[in-house]
């Protein structure tokens, strides 16, 4: 599939070879209903993967829900995640649906799933192996046919062995491993991005920025986006909000920018010449360019020097 194809089908942007790849990998798995494991840091667009997947399968039509594990606290995880029935606990006055109910037929993000208890990991195993599900006071188990991907920002192998993160259910998410580049090996990539933010943010903030300078964008692709994607459209609203001018310039940039990348590695836009520039502004500008090129190194005569100059001119 061409890269603009792909970019329209998986909103996602970019044609560096770490993206190509990623590509590739959602391509085959999207028409699977194989549980799908996202690695990267944040930032670094692994929801847009999942909704990649989702909206390029056979899923398409039906529920995407999105859950982010360590966004919500621990004691609620389970009844968010599996439901409840009336009755339950105190406080329990209705039977309430679970998102993975809620995902029937769909699919389900499970982000930052290096977060959940190890109470609720038990639970989801259950779920992934039996395709099914418990409501917290249930009597009756639930048939599910739901998508399971997962997403995290830390290394659960290294949480597995300080027994924070269950082995088995490790090897059950982990079927079709993708790992996310981070935008300081995507350079290629910081130009197509860059400008996409700043058309989006354009039309959001109704200002008509024509682009960004060779210079600053020169500064945005030696920066090295700790925050990944996040920080770059971050940075490009606000500076696109902040602008006067009809161009972003280096000066235009944050100073967190401006203070990581070496001035080598930029140079700055040199000034336009002045249009209405007079003639005797003109030659006098020329005088003091020829006039100190010309002087010698050491000692001079200034009498003669201007002669010289003259008798330049008139010749």
């Amino acid at each position: 599939m061409a890269i603009k194809l792909r970019t329209e089908s998986y909103q996602i942007i970019g044609e560096s070879k770490p993206i190509r790849k990623i590509f590739e990998v959602v391509e085959k798995a999207a028409v699977t209903d194989s549980t799908v494991m996202l690695f990267g840091e944040s930032g670094t667009g692994k929801e847009l993967i999942a909704r990649a997947l989702h909206h390029n399968s056979r899923r398409a039509g039906k529920p995407f829900i999105a859950v982010n594990c360590a966004a919500i606290p621990h004691d609620l995880l389970e009844s968010e995640l599996f439901g409840y029935e009336k009755g339950a606990f105190t406080g329990a006055v209705n039977t309430r649906i679970g998102r993975m109910e809620l995902a029937h037929q769909g699919t389900i993000l499970l982000d930052e799933v290096g977060d959940m208890p190890l109470s609720i990991q038990v639970k989801l195993l259950r779920v992934l192996s039996e395709r099914e599900i418990d409501r917290i006071g249930g009597s009756r188990s639930i048939p599910l046919d739901v998508r399971v991907i997962a997403a995290t920002h830390r290394n659960l192998e290294d949480a597995i062995e300080t027994g924070k993160f269950r082995e088995d259910l490790f090897y059950r998410l982990n079927i079709i491993p993708v790992f996310m580049p981070p935008l300081r090996d995507r350079k290629d990539d910081i130009p197509l991005l860059a400008t996409h933010f700043l058309k989006q943010f354009n039309q959001a903030a109704d200002k008509s920025i024509k682009g960004i300078t060779d210079e600053a964008m020169e500064i945005l692709v030696n920066y090295s986006w700790p925050g990944n994607i996040r920080e770059l459209a971050n940075f490009i609203e606000r500076m696109v909000v902040l602008s006067s001018g009809d161009v972003i310039t280096p000066c235009d940039l944050p100073e967190k920018v401006l203070g990581e990348v070496p001035r080598e590695k930029w140079t700055p836009t040199p000034k336009s010449p002045d249009p209405v520039e007079t003639a005797a502004e003109a030659l006098q500008k020329s005088f003091r360019q020829s006039f100190f090129m010309g002087l010698p190194e050491q000692g001079m005569n200034l009498k003669s020097a201007v002669e010289d100059f003259e008798r330049g001119l008139i010749l």
